[in-house]
């Protein structure tokens, strides 16, 4: 007999030291006060996170990505510092001696003493990246290794370190000695460390969107799918970026989202049915591409997605460009990426970021600076640092999405099947527990599970039936992409051509730009001389020849 709800959330070891999102007043905002657009991103924050008056600082700042070091020091450190002090946000006291470059927040004799705050939130118009400083020659310099010999690194990065003040060695990475932390109250700056991220994008409504959509998925809960496209490699100097990606990978299907894993050399295709995305880690394409450089992605409210990629936030206002700008635009509600070149193991270790922020233990903020090995060097975080959308006990949210009628309590349930998976529970009672849901029967996502189990267990025509019925249960278009494929491959195992070749031409007429047609035009052309169709033989073989020559052309 399947598991009630109760026995399955509470088996999950997910409920013993849960946290609403923090209040606002611990937070800072900055914006830049040349650009209108940029106050009115700080003065939505503001009130939908209850943000202080006297914690939001408005600066004249260049209107640019990047900004010069001296402009840095004078124009934003220097008073972000007057800031935090005159309005008792931080208390900085001296320390005599004992600093070094792997413990900034010490050196040359600073260190904050009280705080009232652990974020800030910088805002859209505020500069991305500051400039590398030739003139800038620092004692031990070098002892640092040539390509990290540099002083160049994101704004964020460098107001991390606020704390220290101006006190600490620029030049090079500098250790976070909070990398891999597992209590979220080290993160704060007595302990050296400001969490430091953007509202940022291609545009102010964008960055404005970031705290809605999280604060939806606060409210709703985070659902959807999870994505990870590694690139397989096994004894190279890169494969701890796949190590990372995997582990990503391992942790969300612990925790209960349906996830995919690919772990061949190239990144998804543009044809990958990438439906109803709530996670995404993947690499190593410099420009956003595949699925996600469509007209449109399937981002679940609330997702996280993130592509490993030495520049992959060199520039959030070019929309084909990198990637973090262009996967905000296209729905993300959060990402982070890097300037500059960091350097594969000054990246952003994803194992530790998944398993802080999805137990729920972490906020988003504190979950991307655990996982940071250095400060002071590339890393940009963007979205609302508070966000915490694995706050609300399984259960409790469950009862809530019930309650109200919601229809995403048809991924809860999907949750429910999908953490029993890894705990091996029998797939006839995962079955039994589907079918006794009700919602089963007017969801697309449940019957589609139901068809895959069918299929694990040799039920073959109940799997293509199930199929079948999901397809009709409006679907979203990726969704209906996977379901199709899927149940043609079901029917063709079954000895129904006639009939996949029909789910096919359906499919093939009412997609016209589906981004595979040649593949999918083949796989027509195949099936029709199967079945003697020669009037669709000799449609399809010109389609293929159109197409051939068109993807030559490009």
């Amino acid at each position: 007999m399947v598991k009630s709800l109760a026995t399955v959330f509470l088996g999950c070891g997910l409920v013993s030291r849960l946290y609403a999102a923090e209040s606002g007043d611990t937070v800072m905002v900055i914006y830049n006060a040349v650009m209108p657009t940029s106050k009115d991103v700080a003065q939505h924050y503001a009130q939908r996170r209850n943000v202080p008056s006297n914690h939001i600082l408005g600066l004249n700042l260049p209107v640019n990505e990047v900004i010069s070091r001296g402009d840095f020091n004078v124009r934003l450190l220097k008073p972000v510092i007057e800031f935090v002090e005159t309005n008792h946000l931080f208390t900085f006291a001296p320390v005599m001696g004992g600093g070094s470059s792997n413990n900034p927040a010490s050196a040359n004799g600073w260190k904050v003493i009280a705080s009232k705050i652990r974020y800030a939130v910088l805002c859209y118009g505020v500069p991305l990246r500051v400039a590398e400083d030739p003139s800038i020659i620092e004692t031990g310099m070098d002892n640092i290794q040539q390509p990290l010999r540099r002083n160049g690194a994101a704004v964020d990065a460098e107001l991390a370190l606020l704390p220290c003040r101006d006190s600490y060695q620029k030049t090079g990475p500098l250790k976070n000695a909070l990398y891999g932390a597992t209590n979220g109250s080290f993160f704060h700056p007595t302990n050296g460390l400001l969490m430091v991220a953007r509202l940022d994008g291609l545009t102010s409504a964008i960055a404005s969107g970031l705290v809605d959509k999280a604060m939806s998925a606060e409210t709703n809960g985070l659902w959807g799918r999870g994505y990870f496209d590694a690139r397989g490699l096994t004894n190279t100097a890169y494969v701890l970026g796949d190590e990372w990606i995997e582990t990503a990978y391992k942790i969300t299907r612990a925790f209960g989202f349906e996830s995919t894993i690919d772990k061949q050399p190239a990144t998804f295709p543009a044809a990958f049915p990438l439906s109803q995305v709530a996670l995404y880690a993947g690499w190593y394409d410099g420009d956003v591409s595949g699925p996600f450089a469509l007209p449109e992605v399937e981002f679940m409210p609330g997702a996280f997605a993130y592509h490993l990629h030495s520049y992959s936030a060199a520039t959030l206002r070019a929309p084909h460009k990198h990637w973090a700008g262009p996967l905000l635009a296209a729905g993300a509600t959060a990402t982070f990426g890097y300037v500059d070149e960091p350097y594969l193991q000054a990246t952003s270790d994803l194992g530790v970021f998944f398993s802080r922020w999805l137990m729920g233990q972490f906020s988003f903020g504190e979950a991307s600076y655990a996982a940071q090995p250095a400060l002071s060097w590339q890393t940009t975080v963007i979205g609302d640092p508070l966000y915490r959308p694995f706050a609300i006990p399984l259960q409790t949210l469950h009862q809530n999405l019930l309650r109200r009628h919601n229809k995403l309590i048809e991924w809860s349930h999907l949750r429910v099947c999908s953490r029993n998976e890894v705990t091996d529970l029998a797939l006839r009672e995962l079955i039994n527990y589907l079918d006794s849901q009700e919602i089963t029967r007017q969801s697309a996502i449940l019957t589609e599970k139901l068809g895959d189990y069918y299929q694990a267990i040799g039920k073959k025509e109940s799997a293509a039936r199930a199929c079948e019925r999901a397809l009709k249960l409006d679907p979203s278009p990726q969704q209906k992409a996977r379901l199709t494929f899927t149940l043609a491959d079901r029917l063709i195992a079954l000895g129904k051509d006639s009939e996949a070749f029909d789910v096919y031409q359906q499919f093939h007429d009412a997609t016209p730009a589906y981004p595979d047609a040649l593949g999918l035009c083949q796989k027509l052309g195949a099936l029709a001389q199967k079945l003697n169709k020669p009037g669709s033989e000799l449609r399809y073989e010109a389609e293929i020849k159109r197409l051939t020559a068109k993807g030559m052309a490009q």
